[in-house]
């Protein structure tokens, strides 16, 4: 709640710590889950002081349990270790200090671990994070790697020695981090951001040597998949050996079994490229030789051609069939031009004998009326009526007598 207060009514500071542990005494016991960084059992102390980290936000709060409550679980418990704590907050006033103190402290079993890892990869898979479609291909030659490793470590001299041995001229930018522990999710997440902002980084591989599963659990940590599924450059997960799968493995782009085969799938190798391009180069010599030697062929068919050895010849052949044509159709055209003039003398001379001309010259007369009619009848004329007269050289007139 609320307190009133002015700069002229300003609260003590005992009063305002003693208000602070009012409100923290109303929270209750509480269970808590975190990784212990800080452990100290004073000989002959009867209470034990050490640090609950949660190391997917880097927050840490002290904690304090009396000797007997550690001592059931000495044995199991040390730094590094998950736990779960029923603990009571409580605040100490003197200092403005905020502390838990500790009544159970169980371990996280491995069982338990791989159960909530199964939760959580689960619930990842459904937002779609490990979904094939969302791999990035790797580039076939890098021209700088970002390595995230621990410093010194076995895993950063397989991938650095192997890939140079592989491609001598590979480069790498490399950030020593812890792999295991309270810091390592922060740092391994720093070190992949840092590098995916690089422009010149082409691919980044995250690399650890083997070890039990509370070893590579900063690997399978949700701030970390996260952190990878987001980045722009392709990631390469090599944690452990073969059997080893933490969930950077689910979301990297690629996973490798080893460091050593990160650094086999990353570069290419120069011999094996040599001799691809061997091959290759061999390869297009026999084709083209092939297709060459094929064309040659070809060119020699057409040429054996008797249209080519002999181009006249067929011009040659046709030239009498054309002449032969000719002469054919002159004959014809004169067989039928004759018919034509025989057929026209033939009319001709029917159409003269059968004209009136002719007639008229053979001494027949034509007798017109005046309307031009000729006269077939003795009845169509009256007596003293007109008539025109032709003969074959003129006409002249004429009238009915009777």
């Amino acid at each position: 709640m609320a307190v009133n207060s002015t700069p002229e009514s300003p609260l003590p500071v005992g009063e305002v710590s003693r208000l602070i542990g009012g409100w923290i005494d109303r929270l209750g016991a509480v269970w808590i889950e975190g990784q212990i960084t800080q452990l100290s059992r004073r000989p002959g102390a009867g209470v034990v002081f050490l640090t609950l980290r949660d190391p997917s936000y880097d927050i840490s709060v002290s904690v304090t349990c009396y000797r007997q409550v550690f001592d059931a679980v000495a044995d199991v418990v040390g730094e590094g270790a998950r736990v779960v704590v029923h603990a009571k907050p409580e605040w100490y006033a003197p200092r403005g200090q905020l502390s838990l103190r500790a009544a159970v402290i169980k371990p996280v079993g491995v069982g338990e671990l791989l159960a909530r890892l199964e939760q959580l990869k689960k619930a990842l898979a459904r937002e779609g994070l490990f979904a094939p479609e969302r791999k990035k291909p790797l580039p076939f030659l890098p021209r700088l790697i970002g390595l995230v490793c621990g410093r010194a470590s076995a895993a950063e001299r397989d991938v650095l020695e192997n890939a140079r041995h592989r491609w001598p001229a590979v480069r790498f930018e490399v950030r020593n981090v812890p792999v295991q522990g309270v810091h390592a999710v922060p740092q391994v997440v720093q070190a992949v951001k840092e590098l995916d902002a690089r422009e010149d980084v082409d691919v980044i591989v995250v690399a650890r040597g083997g070890g039990s599963v509370e070893d590579l659990l900063p690997f399978s940590d949700e701030q970390l998949v996260r952190a990878v599924a987001a980045c722009r450059t392709p990631v390469v997960s090599a944690i452990g050996h073969e059997p080893d799968n933490p969930l950077l493995d689910h979301v990297a782009d690629l996973r490798a079994s080893t460091p050593t085969d990160a650094a086999k799938k990353v570069v290419p190798d120069v011999g094996e490229e040599y001799e691809r391009v061997r091959l290759l180069r061999d390869r297009a010599r026999r084709c083209v030789a092939a297709f060459v030697d094929r064309e040659e062929r070809g060119l020699a068919h057409a040429l054996a051609r008797p249209s080519i050895q002999d181009p006249h010849r067929m011009t040659e052949e046709r030239a009498e069939q054309v002449t032969a044509l000719l002469d054919r159709g002159r004959r014809s055209l004169r067989h039928h031009l004759d018919r034509a003039d025989s057929e026209l003398t033939h009319t001709h001379a029917r159409v003269v004998a059968l004209s009136p001309a002719a007639t008229l010259k053979r001494g027949y007369a034509v007798l017109q009326r005046a309307d031009g009619h000729a006269v077939r009848d003795p009845g169509e004329v009256e007596p003293g009526e007109a008539l025109r007269a032709r003969v074959a050289e003129g006409d002249f007139s004429v009238r009915v007598d009777a």
